[in-house]
């Protein structure tokens, strides 16, 4: 495409020769359309036929008839500035988070807890947003935040992030942490268990790359009990840690929203003498929020729906 040569042509001029043709070809009703006179009106007309080097109308006949090159003129620019106007509503569309795309990086802890009601609030405000939702481990999020290949991510905190200059952490849910038992494990009927009392217990434990905080943290909070957890097996995903527990591999620690999930074979208790709190938060690029209307319209509802 040649822009050099396009730029040359002025829109005003097409828009003219556009209004002259709805008006049947008369000077003095398009100039009445436009709301200016018509002597710059014929002027613009002049001046595009200049730099067409054709010919639009005939000048020789009353009233004005129309060239054969005006015909196939018409018919292009017609389509032209159809696609322009749509181009224009698109754009300002998309400015105001009503369509448009938004890729959303999301972890277990998330769809237990906020997220379908973050879901429904977000599809009822923009129905027409493409969502694009992707379960992703918490450093997979955080890579493919700095790789702008999503929108926002969440993750727990404290993590080895919350340093970054580049990114935003909004803190959305405080959750408690649960163990997670074998239903026919000797502790079950207890309604609540000390953490001591897992000293000579296997465990199942989160991996380190999918949930680096809660790994991280079970391990310190057995440290603080007084041993260090014997690490039976590392999962990647919660239903792999439940299946793990429901099949006697061991015990977990766990956030509280897994008991959303009815998992058969697993029992949640209550730490005893502990008020364990982890904190879920939003994540997302700094320099994002401040080009995406679509991100600011999500985080939005996020703040609607943990002040709710």
């Amino acid at each position: 495409m040649d822009y050099q040569q396009l730029s040359k042509f002025e829109l005003r001029q097409l828009c003219c020769f556009m209004a002259v043709v709805k008006a049947e070809n008369n000077f003095s009703e398009a100039a009445k359309s436009l709301y200016i006179q018509q002597a710059p009106l014929s002027q613009r007309i002049l001046a595009l036929e200049k730099m067409l080097k054709v010919k639009l109308f005939n000048r020789n006949t009353r009233p004005l008839t129309l060239t054969d090159a005006r015909k196939v003129f018409l018919e292009e620019v017609k389509e032209s500035l159809s696609h322009l106007e749509r181009a224009i509503d698109q754009a300002q569309r998309v400015s105001r988070g009503e369509i448009g795309r938004l890729v959303v990086g999301m972890n277990s802890a998330l769809a237990n807890s906020v997220l379908p009601e973050i879901l429904q609030n977000f599809r009822s405000c923009s129905p027409n947003v493409q969502l694009i939702l992707r379960e992703l481990t918490a450093k997979q999020q955080i890579q493919e935040l700095r790789d702008c290949q999503i929108d926002v991510g969440f993750e727990h905190l404290p993590n080895d992030y919350e340093q970054d200059a580049d990114l935003i952490f909004l803190p959305i849910v405080q959750d408690a942490l649960v163990i997670a038992l074998p239903e026919k494990h000797r502790l079950a009927a207890l309604p609540e268990i000390p953490l001591q009392a897992l000293a000579k217990e296997a465990f199942v434990l989160p991996s380190s790359e999918n949930a680096p905080s809660l790994h991280n943290e079970t391990i310190r909070l057995c440290k603080d009990a007084g041993f260090s957890p014997e690490v039976a097996q590392e999962a990647t995903w919660l239903i792999t840690v439940l299946s793990l527990v429901a099949g006697g591999v061991g015990v977990a620690l766990l956030h509280s929203n897994v008991q959303n999930l009815q998992r058969t074979g697993v029992v949640y208790k209550t730490i005893q003498g502990a008020n364990l709190k982890h904190q879920l938060a939003a994540v997302w690029r700094k320099e994002r929020e401040s080009s995406s209307s679509l991100l600011r319209e999500f985080l939005k509802i996020i703040k609607n729906v943990i002040s709710i």
